[in-house]
């Protein structure tokens, strides 16, 4: 890597920078499993299910996506639904709950390698920030002991907020080049960048990643 060649770095968090993954996968199997025993669905929820269709996209996406793979269609609802509600956001808003409270029971450590790169890039002076499809993406970020490295974080509050599309769309990133006052590049990212936590290299390639690695400290 010629860190020279580079003005910035965007980074994803989950999977990424904090082994959410793992949270937000234990939190999905709690919260769809359930649900589908309601409905009496002999097809549980899986790992796969997760990379499938639910990992990297805003929560309510996932949620529809899930349910549509099992055919079932929910009325969409609204945000402010209770979590009993059976609606596309009423689930959505229950895997957050259970989400909330698996972070708040075990806490969350950032990938060593990950805080290495971060170090780094911190100390070339290249800027940073996170782009997530999480609303909860700065309580993890606190909880990793992470939030002041980051002086722009993009999250689905913000996606919310300003009605930018999520993930794969580039929306949020092209905010976060623009947040960051990144000079010059206009959303033509130099190198794209796929950390492999089980998703597999060629999905990765497959989605535009330029180069794959298992862990950010390779970059270095």
């Amino acid at each position: 890597m010629d860190w020279n060649l580079y003005d910035a770095v965007l980074f994803d968090l989950d999977g990424v920078i904090t082994p959410t993954a793992d949270l937000h996968m234990r939190a999905w199997s709690e919260m769809l499993n359930g649900y589908l025993t309601t409905r009496g669905v002999a097809e549980p929820y899986s790992d796969d299910d997760y990379f499938t269709h639910v990992d990297g996209r805003p929560r309510y996406d996932g949620v529809r996506a899930f349910l549509a793979s099992r055919g079932i269609h929910l009325p969409e609802g609204d945000p402010s639904d209770p979590t009993d509600a059976e609606t596309v956001c009423g689930l959505g808003n229950k895997k957050n709950d259970v989400f909330n409270a698996v972070l708040a029971r075990d806490g969350i450590a950032p990938f060593p390698g990950s805080v290495k790169l971060i170090d780094a890039l911190e100390a070339r002076g290249i800027g940073m920030a996170i782009v997530s499809s999480s609303k909860n993406a700065r309580t993890v970020l606190r909880a990793a002991g992470l939030e002041d490295r980051f002086p722009v974080v993009v999250d689905g509050v913000v996606a919310t907020e300003r009605a930018l599309p999520g993930k794969p769309n580039p929306d949020t990133f092209l905010h976060a080049d623009d947040e960051s006052e990144i000079a010059g590049r206009a959303g033509n990212f130099g190198l794209v960048v796929g950390v492999d936590r089980g998703a597999g290299e060629r999905t990765l390639r497959d989605a535009g990643a330029d180069v794959v690695v298992n862990d950010l400290e390779e970059l270095l």
